[in-house]
């Protein structure tokens, strides 16, 4: 038997056991288990193990860092009038933009890891248990003894548009550098990073430097206008930055009146650093960007047509489906535009905040005429 063969034939027991153990590895190959060591050395250099935990390329998790909440909504019944009380009915759910995202991937079939802070109460550990059960990763999640786990209130009219939300993030603040930091090597052995702006300021740059010294793509979530201020100036390293119109205006510092300089923002955005964005528009569509360094073309997509139910959620749904499609057709961003405006009208159209009948087939159909 060749060297070559006993390599090969050693990356198959692997991948059939990613948790086999070097001396069982040796005695099934009749080789020293030296020679098993200088074999898996050789795997590693060639990138088809990642690292000492023999992670396989095609099994990295996608790893989705930020927000984990308990989601109140709160429904007008009628028309809402301020300044007095209005019947609502209301329901719970799990939120969060991280794990929002990070459901949709595990119900579409993605291998996923989860990197959040919860309190260590019945609201943090009964997040904790749905995501396991949905076969998500949250062993590196922080948990905070006499912290409140994070929540967050919409208020939605008659037509279940949001009037308002009120957001309790405060323990976000805890996923601090040092907590990347620690996450160093999940962030490593990750196909893709995604990363909320719940993550302080230090934090998300310290998840782009991350992200950028181990070649991983990255791709950043905007959640609102004031957390714009949590996007480092220096973006070199993020692969992509998904965010609305409202916020797109904050992060220049000024209006967007018309179409010009909506296209002037996005090249001023793109000269920071990042390779593309994608920005949505609410039922105008989505717009993202083509070509490279220098190279500012900007491509309009039409939504979807859909019955509104619920508008929560639906954001997360696009950038979800935007990351499985990088996954499996690479750079293809209109593609990933089209599926991100076909899972965003499907989670528009139930009451849940993810789509609860998600499967791996959901998105395979989507074509670029669609």
């Amino acid at each position: 038997m060749t060297e070559h063969s006993k390599k090969q034939q050693l990356f198959e027991l692997i991948r059939a056991n990613p948790f086999i153990s070097q001396q069982e590895l040796a005695d099934s190959l009749g080789l020293s288990r030296s020679a098993v060591a200088g074999h898996i050395a050789g795997l590693i250099r060639e990138r088809k193990l990642l690292g000492r935990a023999y992670v396989l390329p095609d099994r990295r998790p996608v790893t989705c860092i930020g927000a984990a909440n308990l989601d109140r909504k709160l429904r007008s019944l009628a028309g809402i009038a301020l300044h007095t009380s209005n019947p609502a009915s209301q329901s719970e759910s799990f939120g969060g933009v991280a794990r929002n995202i990070a459901e949709n991937l595990a119900r579409l079939g993605m291998p996923v890891a989860l990197l959040t802070a919860t309190g260590k109460d019945s609201s943090g550990a009964a997040l904790l248990a749905h995501a396991q059960a949905l076969g998500i990763d949250t062993g590196g999640t922080l948990q905070i003894e006499g912290a409140a786990s994070g929540t967050y209130t919409a208020v939605l009219d008659q037509d279940g548009e949001m009037v308002v939300a009120l957001a309790d993030m405060a323990l976000y603040e805890r996923l601090d550098p040092a907590f990347v930091e620690s996450c160093q090597t999940r962030i490593a052995t990750s196909a893709l990073v995604v990363a909320d702006l719940n993550l302080p300021l230090d934090s998300v740059d310290a998840v782009i430097g991350q992200a950028r010294r181990a070649e991983v793509p990255l791709v950043l979530v905007a959640v609102s206008e004031p957390k714009m201020a949590r996007l480092p100036r220096n973006l070199s390293g993020v692969r992509l930055l998904i965010l609305n119109r409202g916020e797109l205006a904050a992060r220049v510092g000024r209006e967007l009146a018309g179409e010009t300089d909506f296209d002037a923002a996005v090249a001023e955005v793109r000269a920071q650093g990042a390779r593309d964005l994608i920005v949505t528009r609410g039922a105008e569509g989505v717009m993202y960007t083509r070509g490279g360094a220098g190279e500012d073309q900007i491509v309009r997509l039409y939504a979807h047509g859909a019955e509104v139910v619920d508008v929560t959620g639906a954001g997360d749904a696009f950038a979800a489906a935007v990351c499985w499609s990088l996954i499996h057709d690479g750079d293809d961003l209109e593609l990933a535009c089209r599926r991100g405006l076909k899972l965003s009208a499907l989670t528009l159209g139930v009451a849940e905040t993810v789509h609860p009948r998600l499967g791996p087939d959901t998105l395979m159909n989507t074509n670029h005429q669609d």
